[in-house]
């Protein structure tokens, strides 16, 4: 019966049979991991136990001999706890860790700045019609911690290494396209400020260790520092600073800006035309009397405009660069002190503009996506291409998902198509693909940026129109599973925040949109 296979038929066999083993490898070790997780908390529970029959019997004791106890303000679970109140003095963000010193997630702390919250929204399974998987992802993901004895290890790393929070893996794969009907989520209400600048705004990146903070860049070279405020069925954001970016010899506007992982500090890109800075470095830890944003001397792209800059999602922290002159580039700070040192990964793979690169998270691979179409996957332990492929229409980003390490959004200047879905284990395999029609302009732009929800289910974008399109990947339908008018003029990106139910948008009318989700 298999010899009456067509050689397409085989080869399909062959990809699913592989791609069928691979994800059974995955499994097993997600279940040999849990194990010894549970193996772990056990033993913990168990050594906490005795700790607090231990403290009891202090306390009994003490009690007997007729000594009174401190005043108290907490009770938990009938013992009586000390309150310690926070300072509110303001502190700065902290630097990188630097001569091996013990590294702290960077915060900042600001007299108007509130405690961070997390807004509850109503949780159902993942099958019902709701925005509930959204918040539950939330939650996990501040419970989901590495255990201590692993980060007991890692806080002895030096150099540019650092507390590595490792992100569980979750298979959305599965679901995708599988629902008849969209789970839609409820937008009831937004407001609009000024953003400040000048010219269009251009990027719009949210810190990764402070809840409360976003920046926000534009034509006019500046870069705005934002603090959320959370005003009952409506949320703000109130101005805190601003910076002049513009690179320092031509004095071009950032293309793209991202932060670095611990927050400190903000990395910009520009242009590789007439010997300009190619990245700036904006430290918020500064202040105005010294020089906060410095440009770094090594210059490998040869022509054109970076377009992308993102820092890689592994424990030695870098972040790679993709240009108009076909380059990929990894730039690694080898000795924590900003001497950050180029490393071509590669320049002839691209026949055209690369648009994008993104970093996978459950291998070293930087995956790149160009004008001329490809789609690269490069792996730097091996040094070459593990994934190659190719549409039919220009690349213009590629985004990760935020929970499923295999799962991967690529945009497209296909209208009507211009959001394409792919499995990294999977080659010539499309699985989902869904987009919008344009009122205004058929021009697709490299401008208008995706953004993922964090549990993964949910797609994010602008467009040419004023309006924020949502898509459900597990909806099988190829239009929004809805659209909100969110602003006057085009909308060039709509983030999800990370742990409040709230859209941050921003657009070519000037204002930075926030939109409340219930």
């Amino acid at each position: 019966m298999s010899s009456n296979l067509t050689s397409d038929e085989k080869t399909e066999r062959e990809e699913q049979e592989e791609a069928l083993v691979a994800l059974i490898e995955h499994r097993a070790k997600e279940v040999d991991h849990l194990r010894t997780r549970v193996n772990y908390y056990k033993h913990e529970l168990e050594e906490s136990e005795k700790r607090l029959d231990d403290s009891q019997r202090k306390l009994a004791r003490l009690r007997s001999r007729g000594k009174a106890l401190p005043p108290t303000n907490i009770s938990q679970n009938g013992v009586k706890v000390k309150e310690e109140r926070r300072s509110c003095s303001p502190v700065k963000i902290n630097e990188h860790s630097r001569n091996g010193k013990h590294e702290q997630r960077p915060q900042l702390a600001l007299h108007s700045v509130n405690p961070k919250q997390s807004v509850s929204i109503k949780t159902e399974e993942a099958g019902s019609k709701s925005v509930g998987t959204y918040s539950k992802s939330i939650v996990k993901e501040k419970v989901n911690r590495v255990p201590p004895e692993q980060e007991r290890g890692e806080s002895q790393s030096k150099g540019t290494k650092r507390k590595f929070d490792q992100r569980e893996h979750k298979d959305v794969i599965q679901m995708v396209r599988r629902s008849s009907s969209p789970h839609t989520i409820n937008c009831h209400s937004s407001n609009h400020i000024p953003s400040q600048h000048k010219r269009k705004l251009r990027s719009l990146a949210l810190c990764p260790t402070n809840d409360q903070l976003f920046v926000t860049s534009a034509l006019d070279g500046l870069v705005n520092l934002w603090q959320i405020q959370a005003r009952g069925d409506r949320s703000g954001a109130s101005f805190l600073s601003t910076a002049d970016c513009a690179s320092s010899k031509h004095r071009r506007w950032p293309e793209d800006i991202t932060w670095h992982p611990h927050g400190g500090s903000l990395f910009t890109v520009y242009s590789a035309d007439g010997g300009d800075s190619q990245i700036g470095i904006l430290n918020l830890n500064k202040g105005k009397e010294k020089k906060r944003v410095t440009f770094l001397e090594d210059k490998p792209h040869v022509k054109g405009i970076i377009n992308n800059i993102v820092f890689m999602p592994w424990e030695e922290i870098c972040f790679v660069t993709g240009g108009s002159d076909h380059a990929v580039v990894q730039w690694s700070d080898k000795h924590g002190d900003d001497s950050w040192k180029p490393k071509v990964l590669h320049r002839n793979m691209h026949s055209s503009a690369v648009m994008g690169v993104a970093g996978m998270q459950q291998k070293q691979m930087v995956v790149s996506v160009g004008a001329d179409k490809r789609i690269i996957g490069f792996d730097l332990q091996t040094g070459r291409a593990d994934y190659k492929h190719q549409i039919e229409s220009k690349c213009m980003s590629v985004l990760p998902n935020p929970v499923d390490f295999n799962l991967f959004m690529v945009q497209t200047s296909t209208p009507q198509r211009q959001l394409r879905l792919f499995d990294i284990r999977l080659r010539r395999t499309e699985l989902h693909e869904f987009g919008w029609k344009q009122e205004s302009s058929e021009s697709q732009s490299a401008l208008i940026n995706q953004a993922w929800s964090p549990d993964g289910f949910y797609l994010t974008s602008g467009s040419a129109d004023p309006m924020i399109h949502i898509f459900d990947i597990r909806f099988n339908a190829n239009k929004p599973s809805q659209s909100i008018r969110a602003h006057q003029k085009r909308v060039f990106k709509a983030a999800w925040h990370h742990s409040l139910p709230l859209l941050i948008s921003i657009s070519s009318d000037l204002n930075i949109g926030l939109h409340k989700i219930t």
